[in-house]
């Protein structure tokens, strides 16, 4: 599903990843861990295509499609999903509205076709009780005033709705408490046909997924064992 060939990236010519080489197999549930300051958010960042960060030299392929130069919008629309740390406020829109414009753009990116708002309700609704998300929920500006663990809600209702070939969750046990996390859980578990790249600092939260593989980053470089 990802392959990455010999990646090296830099900020402000600092450089942050070195020869970095991994291969994500479909359907792969892959844990990534290190202390702070390894290279881990940075990295999810660029696969996700963080445009701050700087690609030297090297290849991202998702999926067979050479993804090195693309935007994130892109990549997003190419089935990938990114959960990270610090979601961002956006007073004014709703997560109604995010929600919709996010599924027409990809409706119209994977058919050509329109997605009529019966359709989108009645995904959205599904995702919705499936997640136990509050209606009023959907009528709040995205992530105002909702806290850390609603915030990780809202991205398992994203995550859910999109149903994207590759998704990538930083830390998505942060701050979430203990119902939280093992609603991520279920929702990782459940969705089959997702491969899973994420970043847990926690053994309890990540050993109740089902991991093919861990890898260990240190000073921006994978550690051989």
């Amino acid at each position: 599903m990802l392959e990455i060939k010999n990646l090296c990236v830099s900020l402000d010519d600092k450089p942050l990843l070195k020869n970095i080489n991994m291969v994500i197999k479909d359907g792969a549930r892959h844990r990534l861990i290190g202390h702070n300051g390894s290279g881990k958010s940075t990295l999810i960042n660029t696969i996700a295509g963080d445009k701050n960060y700087n690609i030297d030299s090297g290849k991202i392929i998702l999926d067979g499609k050479d993804i090195t130069t693309e935007t994130a919008t892109t990549r997003a629309l190419l089935g990938m999903f990114l959960g990270g740390q610090n979601v961002p406020e956006i007073p004014g829109l709703t997560v109604l509205s995010f929600l919709k414009h996010s599924m027409i753009a990809h409706k119209h990116f994977e058919t050509g076709k329109d997605l009529s708002m019966g359709e989108f309700l009645e995904k959205l609704e599904s995702a919705r009780e499936q997640l136990n998300i509050p209606k009023d929920w959907l009528n709040r500006y995205v992530n105002v005033g909702f806290s850390g663990g609603e915030r990780k809600r809202i991205m398992l209702l994203r995550l859910v709705l999109t149903q994207p070939k590759f998704a990538m969750l930083d830390e998505p046990d942060s701050g979430a408490d203990k119902d939280v996390q093992k609603q991520i859980i279920e929702t990782i578990n459940e969705m089959k046909k997702t491969t899973f790249l994420f970043v847990s600092h926690q053994d309890g939260f990540a050993n109740n997924i089902n991991i093919t593989q861990t890898t260990t980053l240190d000073n921006g470089e994978i550690v051989v064992k």
